[in-house]
């Protein structure tokens, strides 16, 4: 629709509101990416248009830093709000005339103050929710690598009185075991180093832009990848034991045994999906969702 416009009325790009807000600064502080593209790729008078200001003084780069009362993104967690006011603010600052990085409004500030500034509070909140997640994640990531390093050390079946080795190493059972109890004991404790990091941080405002949303990302990746080797280095090694008895029940009992675990990540996979979606855009995405 805006391209539409701008074809049938080109002129409608210098017009203005009360507050002397021209289609530019609009569309960067209602947060509309899709409406900034297009004003962007359209290079007809783009220093005039591009270097309007308000009525206060505030470049477009200004009012891409202040944040208002409602969180912009429709995306959970104050943390990735944070990681994309960010990219939003860095994406509006690559179309801007480099005088603009450091000019002052009516107020005496910059674009970098007022972002500071108004984000101070996002900051705090998006460091609690990380400590938050972080903290239930690492408790699990904890248990699992106790429970894969214990499974390490206790080899299903006996040992060859001549040789030492386990009488079951040729199972493919046993195999199945013995490497996937190795995978869940690795991944486990490197999802529990991701957490830690991430509880240790001092969670300033450019660490939100990257490094703890990719530690954050990277944490609950290997934390997946150990729950599942875990529940599958435990059915493994029961189907050893009960491979001669009970076969027809197994895998129920091997299905009610896993649900706790299962549920856990579950309901912490909705969040990895927003998270690689939140870390993957170079360019913030506006939502269009209305709550009722």
């Amino acid at each position: 629709m805006v391209e539409k416009i701008l074809e049938l009325f080109p002129v409608a790009i210098h017009d203005r509101d009360s507050e002397r807000k021209n289609a530019v600064l609009l569309a960067v502080e209602n947060r509309q990416p899709e409406v900034f593209e297009v004003l962007v790729k359209r290079n007809f008078m783009r220093d005039s248009v591009f270097s309007a200001v308000d009525n206060e003084g505030n470049s477009a780069l200004h009012l891409a830093a202040m944040l208002r009362d409602t969180l912009p993104w429709h995306i959970p967690g104050h943390a990735l709000q944070m990681q994309w006011e960010i990219k939003w603010y860095k994406y509006v600052k690559k179309s801007m005339p480099h005088h603009f990085f450091t000019h002052f409004n009516n107020h005496n500030m910059t674009p970098k103050e007022i972002f500071t500034e108004n984000h101070g509070e996002l900051v705090r909140k998006g460091g609690e929710w990380l400590n938050n997640t972080s903290s239930s994640c690492s408790v699990v990531a904890a248990l699992i690598a106790t429970v894969a390093f214990s499974s390490t050390a206790s080899i299903p079946g006996s040992f060859n009185d001549k040789n030492g080795l386990p009488i079951l190493e040729h199972a493919t059972a046993f195999i199945i075991f013995a490497i996937t109890s190795l995978i869940a004991l690795c991944f486990s404790v490197t999802s529990l180093i991701m957490f830690l990091a991430i509880l240790t941080s001092r969670h300033q405002e450019k660490d939100f832009h990257k490094e703890l949303p990719n530690k954050l990302a990277w944490g609950l990746t290997t934390l997946f990848i150990s729950i599942g080797s875990m529940l599958i280095s435990f059915c493994a090694a029961h189907y050893l034991v009960l491979k001669d008895k009970l076969q027809h029940v197994a895998g129920p009992v091997y299905a009610v045994a896993c649900l706790p675990i299962a549920f856990f990540a579950v309901a912490q996979f909705p969040l990895y999906l927003d998270l690689l979606r939140a870390t993957s855009r170079k360019v913030p995405q506006r939502s269009y969702k209305v709550d009722l």
